[in-house]
């Protein structure tokens, strides 16, 4: 199985953003690339990528329907 996964490098170790589904925990994984990202400066646009398009759709529906105004020009 081969993906792409965004990831943080804290202190000598590699955190992935997200769950990474069907590997065992302590199981051995091989990297081929890894590619710094820089930092945008917003919390916000550094989660891009993170959620799967649905869950980013549904958190946005949930954000519309609680908050009743999302300004698009803030994401």
């Amino acid at each position: 199985m081969m993906r792409t996964i965004n990831a943080v490098y804290e202190g000598g170790v590699l955190r992935p953003l997200q769950s990474l589904d069907g590997i065992a925990e302590h199981a051995r994984v091989k990297l081929t690339t890894v590619e710094s990202v820089e930092s945008s400066g917003s919390y916000l646009a550094d989660c891009i990528g993170t959620l799967p398009d649905e869950a980013a759709a549904e958190m946005g529906r949930i954000i519309e329907s609680e908050f009743e105004q999302v300004n698009l020009n803030e994401w």
